[in-house]
């Protein structure tokens, strides 16, 4: 059985919509990025794991392998919903503790273009007025997809409805204001879909997609790519000291999915199936939600993050409404969530998502996360969920010489 397991390398491409490359050269240069990140190379890992849910049945990962390098290694090609790209990284990992490899390379990659995955219709709607190009690549993509109450803007409404109907002191305004910060840490974080800050009054009079959430309140489709080096601790030993001094624990490593109940509707729980794996991730890590400097979570919707405060320990059972009133997961509180500016405004390319997660709570940890840095950051939580059913939670660590 393998000891300790740790991130070396990692990486993500801007997030956008990138009509001129196509889906393997978004991998591969998340993938080349991520070894050049680990000083290793291809010819190292003994591993692959590729995440993608457009392209799952096309055997993706052995046509990255044509691109970065085919060394005969074990690919492994996931689908698991919005969770593919965390599954990818635990899909690797596994390798690892097994014993069966010591060094991997996981990437999470989508190519969405026009599809309606997030909801219940696929026609393209205008930008809302300030959206500017973004990133090296070039511009962003208009906001797809998420019309309709059916679908996933349907569950996700009802699901932040329900929790309002439970819990005094939250309403459309504390919706509204997660969407409101996470534009603001968007305007920070150069590889974001959008770096437009908007007003809470402008978040709350955008175009309604599904009651209460506004267009500012969904989060686009989009391409991109992020991928990460993993490693064991034996390993990690006898790597450069530079190497090892960036290095980041992979403290806890959770996929669960729903029970079986009995129920009267096909309604996804999406609360459930978090605070399950939230649970055996703290107890893995022998950590609690007080240790975290940041998180990184699923705020598909502007009402799945504020549920998901609760979900996740970070707020006592119904106060996620006063949680978010006193700006605690802003970037200068409490607990800073979605620094990166969330799937609301970084962007949201399914299979790359869970993988970016990780990225970003790595950079900060290393300390390298910028204008956005999270000072004295030292524990970190990611979190994925995709209905159907599939959630993964990790924790990570910064290395601590």
């Amino acid at each position: 059985m393998a000891d300790d397991l740790w991130i070396i390398g990692a990486s993500m491409t801007p997030f956008g919509r990138f009509p001129d490359r196509d889906v393997i050269d978004l991998a591969a240069t998340a993938a080349l990025d991520a070894l050049d990140d680990a000083s290793a190379t291809i010819a190292e890992m003994q591993t692959l794991a590729v995440g993608c849910l457009t392209e799952a049945p096309n055997m993706l990962g052995q046509r990255l392998q044509k691109q970065i390098g085919q060394t005969g290694i074990p690919v492994y090609n996931v689908a698991n919903a919005c969770a593919t790209g965390a599954t990818a990284v635990r899909t690797a990992l596994l390798t690892l503790k097994a014993g069966e490899a010591d060094m991997a390379l996981a990437v999470g990659v989508e190519q969405m273009g026009k599809m309606g995955l997030l909801g219940s219709a696929g026609r393209a709607r205008p930008e809302p007025a300030g959206y500017e190009p973004s990133g090296r690549y070039g511009s962003v993509m208009p906001v797809e997809g998420i019309l309709g109450t059916q679908l996933m803007p349907g569950v996700f409404a009802q699901a932040g409805m329900e929790y309002a109907y439970e819990h005094d002191g939250v309403g459309f305004e504390q919706f509204a204001k997660v969407a409101e910060k996470n534009h603001a840490h968007s305007a920070l974080n150069p590889l974001a879909q959008y770096r437009k800050v908007f007003s809470l009054e402008e978040v709350m009079g955008a175009e309604m997609v599904a009651y209460p959430n506004t267009l500012l309140m969904c989060c686009p489709t989009g391409d991109g790519a992020a991928a990460v080096v993993v490693c064991t601790g034996t390993k990690l030993k006898t790597l450069d000291p530079g190497v090892r001094r960036r290095a980041v624990k992979i403290s806890a490593s959770v996929l669960t999915s729903d029970p079986y109940v009995e129920s009267d509707t096909a309604q996804p729980d999406v609360s459930t199936l978090t605070k399950r794996a939230a649970a055996q991730a703290y107890e893995q890590a022998g950590l609690g939600p007080s240790d975290l400097d940041l998180v990184e979570l699923h705020d598909c919707f502007a009402t799945a993050e504020l549920i998901h405060y609760e979900n996740l320990q970070l707020c006592e059972p119904g106060g996620a409404g006063d949680f978010i009133d006193r700006r605690a997961p802003w970037r200068d509180g409490t607990t800073p969530v979605n620094v990166s500016g969330g799937l609301i405004s970084k962007g949201h390319p399914i299979g790359a998502t869970g993988v970016a997660n990780l990225y970003e709570v790595a950079t900060h940890l290393r300390g390298e996360a910028g204008d956005r840095q999270i000072e004295g950051a030292r524990v970190g939580l990611t979190h994925v969920i995709g209905l159907g059913s599939a959630c993964g939670v990790h924790i990570l660590e910064r290395a601590t010489s």
